[in-house]
C-alpha cells in the first residue's frame, strides 16, 4: 500500500472517531420512513421540513487468487430533505456523493460520483400512500426487489408506486418502474436501465401461524433484454415460540424482449431457533435452471445479501449462472454487550451439472461484528470463498463507520 493511502485511510477513521466523540444521536444504517408533520400551507411544509446529513466511510479489501488485489477507502455523503405534510402532500429530496479517498483501481462496485438518490412527491390519504418519482423500493427480504443498501451508491427506481393497508392485516403494493438507477452510477453505461416494469406484492398477516405474501414481478428491461422476465411466487413466514420459519416458491419465464425461452423455479426453506443468547439459523435455497435454455434470475435483488458476501455469483447482475445454484447455509449470531456477532457458512452446488459442467461450486464462511459507539455505527465484516469447481479463492474484508446528523 502506498504511504499516501495509509495517510488517507487514517484521516477517514480519525474523522469517524471525532464523530463518535461528538455523541451524535444514534441512527440505523437503513433509514426508517416516518410520517412527516402536518402544516397549514405548502410553503410551511417546505420551511418546516427536516434536513439530515449522513456520512458513511468504508475501507474494502479483496485478495483473489491469481487476480489483482482490491484496496479502496471511500466516503459517502448523503443529504436528505423531507418536507412536512400539507393536506397529505409531502416532498423528499436526497443527494448522494461518493468520494474515493484512496486510488481506485477497479474491482469494487462503489464508483465516485454525485447524483440524485431520491426525488419524489408523496401523497397520503386514509390508508393509502402514493409516491411518484425516484424512490427506494424494498420488498420482503429484498431477494427479488431491493436497494443494494450495502454499496455506497444505492439502487433506486424511477416511477409510480401505491401502498394500501385499508384491508385488515393486509398490505397491498403496486408499482410501475420506468428506470432502474443501478449501483454503477450515472457515468457508467450500466448505471441506468430503461424499463417498463410492473411490481405487485400482497401480504396478509392475519393467519395464526404467520404471514402469507403473493407477488408478481413483470420485468421489461429495454437496455438488458436478458433481464426481462415474469416471476410469480408465494412466501410464508412465521414464528412458533422460539422457532421461526420461512418457505417460498416462485416460477419464472422469459418475457418481453428476452431472446431466451425458458421456465425455471425458485425454492426456499429456512428455519431459525433462539437458544438463550444465541440465534441459530439454516436453510436451503435453489435458483433453478431449465437445461441450457436459461436459469432463474433476480436482476433487481440486493444480491450482496445472498449466496455469500464474497459476491462470487453475481452473474453479470442476474444473480445466477448457467446450470443454476443450490445454496445450503447456516449461521450463528449472538450479542455481547452492545456488540453483535455473527458467523455463517454456505455450501454452493450446481443445480444441473450436465449444463454447468460443475458439481460442487465452492464454499464460503463469513464473520460480522457490529456495534454503535456514541451514535456511530461501526462494523467489521469478513468473507472467505474457497473454490471447488467454480471461480477462484477469494478473501474480502470491510471496515465501515456511519452516522447521521
Amino acid at each position: 500500500m502506498k504511504p499516501t493511502q495509509y495517510k488517507a485511510r487514517f484521516a477517514v477513521w480519525s474523522l469517524a472517531a471525532m464523530i463518535a466523540a461528538a455523541a451524535v444521536p444514534a441512527m440505523a444504517q437503513e433509514e426508517v420512513e416516518q410520517a412527516p408533520p402536518s402544516v397549514s400551507s405548502f410553503s410551511d411544509a417546505l420551511s418546516e421540513g427536516d434536513v439530515t446529513l449522513g456520512f458513511r466511510g468504508r475501507s474494502e479489501f479483496a485478495d483473489t487468487e491469481g487476480g489483482s488485489d482490491v484496496d479502496l477507502t471511500s466516503v459517502r455523503t448523503r443529504l436528505t430533505f423531507s418536507s412536512a405534510s400539507y393536506q397529505g402532500l409531502s416532498l423528499l429530496l436526497e443527494m448522494d456523493d461518493v468520494t474515493h479517498v484512496t486510488e481506485f483501481e477497479g474491482g469494487v462496485g462503489d464508483p465516485e460520483g454525485t447524483e440524485v438518490n431520491q426525488a419524489l412527491l408523496i401523497y397520503k390519504f386514509t390508508d393509502t400512500s402514493l409516491k411518484y418519482g425516484r424512490q427506494r423500493i424494498l420488498l420482503d427480504n429484498q431477494r427479488f426487489v431491493g436497494g443494494v443498501g450495502f454499496r455506497q451508491n444505492e439502487q433506486t427506481y424511477d416511477g409510480f408506486s401505491v401502498t394500501n393497508t385499508s384491508l385488515e392485516d393486509t398490505t397491498l403494493f403496486a408499482a410501475r418502474v420506468r428506470n432502474v438507477n443501478r449501483i454503477f452510477g450515472e457515468d457508467s453505461p450500466q448505471g441506468d436501465h430503461t424499463n417498463d416494469t410492473y411490481l405487485l406484492n400482497a401480504k396478509y398477516a392475519g393467519l395464526p401461524l404467520g404471514a402469507l405474501t403473493g407477488y408478481a414481478y413483470l420485468l421489461d428491461n429495454k437496455d438488458a433484454a436478458a433481464f426481462s422476465t415474469d416471476t410469480y411466487g408465494a412466501r410464508f413466514a412465521g414464528n412458533a415460540g422460539e422457532f421461526g420459519y420461512t418457505v417460498e416458491y416462485a416460477t419464472q419465464s422469459s418475457a418481453a424482449n428476452n431472446p431466451a425461452d425458458y421456465d425455471a423455479d425458485y425454492l426456499l426453506a429456512e428455519g431459525k431457533l433462539k437458544l438463550g443468547q444465541f440465534t441459530l439459523s439454516g436453510g436451503y435455497e435453489l435458483l433453478g435452471a431449465d437445461g441450457d435454455k436459461g436459469q432463474f434470475i433476480t436482476p433487481l435483488a440486493t444480491l450482496h445479501k445472498f449466496q455469500g458476501w464474497a459476491d462470487k455469483f453475481l452473474g453479470g447482475g442476474t444473480g445466477n449462472i448457467p446450470g443454476g445454484i443450490e445454496d445450503v447455509y447456516m449461521s450463528l449470531g449472538t450479542e455481547l454487550g452492545n456488540v453483535k456477532l455473527a458467523v455463517n457458512y454456505h455450501q454452493l452446488n450446481s443445480d444441473d451439472s450436465s449444463v454447468s459442467g460443475m458439481d460442487r461450486l465452492g464454499s464460503e464462511h463469513g464473520f460480522l461484528a457490529a456495534t454503535s459507539l456514541a451514535g456511530v455505527n461501526l462494523s467489521l465484516k469478513y468473507s472467505s470463498f474457497t473454490a471447488d469447481d467454480y471461480s477462484t479463492d477469494t478473501d474480502k474484508l470491510w471496515l465501515t463507520a456511519a452516522a447521521n446528523f
